[in-house]
């Protein structure tokens, strides 16, 4: 079952600002700046938010809670946000966490100075031929513009293929690829697999907001007999194209 949270909710709203509040500590503890992209952060603190909510902690939202139990949970490897990978590995090498809520000041210094490509040059341009959609369908691994290029042909009929979102319902509603066909969520995964049971020989490509909770889907999905699973690299978090919101 789909777990729903209304982030209109006053247990909600009253939760993020905790968790506002947690993120402000960290920063201030480890003399971290925030991302200069403010719906990166609001993301990732809503994100907090729900798995706090969900599992009584703060769980990185990147990546997806293995663990049925706490006592469960607590003897996986899960990452408890600030997590020891973002501490001693990923900022110090890339000035980032996954997440990339968690910046140094470096590094924001650096990417606010790059010069943004207009949405022109951001946008894809590679018009496929089905034989070009069926190459793509071959990799394990997407990127944004191949997504948005295959969205395009299947919209054409050139090619077939569903898009499952591995997300939360709340993320959902926030904002999803338009094109979209399932929401299948980590937090109810293998209970919501079973609204593609049937579909083991079609194309699949996941996405989640960075391609890590994707991924791991991913690998189930094979395991389980899927025959053509694709992950979407860096998620929707990386995508241009068009972008929806609502329950609808």
């Amino acid at each position: 079952m789909i777990k729903k949270i209304d982030i209109e909710s006053e247990e909600f709203q009253t939760e993020l600002e905790l968790t506002k509040q947690f993120t402000d500590n960290v920063c201030e503890k480890y003399n971290f700046v925030y991302n200069p992209e403010d719906d990166v952060n609001e993301s990732i603190q809503m994100g907090l938010t729900r798995n706090k909510m969900i599992y009584g902690k703060r769980y990185c939202p990147c990546f997806m809670v293995i663990g049925n139990t706490q006592e469960e949970r607590d003897k996986e490897d899960n990452r408890l946000c600030p997590c020891t990978p973002a501490l001693t590995k990923e900022i110090p090498a890339q000035g980032h966490c996954h997440c990339a809520i968690f910046c140094t000041p470096e590094y924001v210094d650096e990417v606010t100075k790059e010069e943004i490509p207009s949405i022109d040059e951001q946008k894809h341009s590679m018009g496929l031929s089905k034989e070009q959609c069926q190459e793509l369908l071959k990799k394990s691994q997407l990127n944004a513009n191949e997504i948005e290029a295959l969205l395009e042909a299947r919209s054409l009929g050139y090619v077939d293929f569903l898009l499952v979102d591995t997300r939360e319902w709340m993320e959902w509603v926030g904002g999803r690829i338009k094109g979209t066909d399932y929401l299948v969520p980590t937090t109810s995964f293998y209970q919501s697999l079973e609204q593609i049971e049937d579909k083991k020989e079609i194309p699949i490509i996941l996405y989640c907001h960075s391609g890590s909770r994707s991924a791991y889907c991913q690998k189930i999905m094979l395991n389980s007999g899927y025959k053509n699973v694709i992950n979407f690299d860096y998620g929707i978090m990386t995508y241009q194209g068009d972008i929806i919101s609502g329950e609808e």
